[in-house]
C-alpha cells in the first residue's frame, strides 16, 4: 500500500509512464487505483511517428501490470517522507511476523 499511498499524493501531477511494450505515454496523473492502474489525462505519445494510431489519444487508462517505469517530476518526491514510511511498514511486518512466531 506504500506505492499507492505514494502515487495518490502525486495526483494532478505530469508523469511519463513507459509501459512493457516500450511505448511511452507523458500526461497529467488523474488517478491511481490500489493495483497501481493509471487513469492519464492530456495525453501525449514520445514517438508519434511510430504510433499513428494513437495520435488521437487525449485520455488513457494503464492497467499496472503493464507498466514498466514511471518517471516523476523531481521536485515533487519527498524522499525523506518515503523512507519513512517505508521503515514505519517494515517495522509492522516485523512485528506481525513475531507475534505469529
Amino acid at each position: 500500500m506504500l506505492f499507492y499511498s505514494f502515487f495518490k499524493t502525486l495526483c494532478s501531477k505530469p508523469v511519463a509512464i513507459e509501459l512493457k511494450n516500450d511505448l511511452i505515454l507523458t500526461g497529467t496523473l488523474h488517478s491511481v487505483d490500489q493495483y497501481l492502474n493509471i487513469h492519464l489525462l492530456n495525453v501525449s505519445i514520445v514517438s508519434p511517428e511510430k504510433y499513428p494510431q494513437l495520435a488521437g489519444l487525449k485520455n488513457v487508462f494503464v492497467r499496472g501490470s503493464v507498466v514498466r517505469y514511471i518517471q516523476l517530476p523531481s521536485g515533487e518526491v519527498d524522499v525523506e517522507l518515503l523512507m519513512d514510511a517505508t521503515r514505519k511498514e517494515n517495522a509492522v511486518k516485523k512485528n506481525e511476523k513475531k507475534a505469529k512466531a
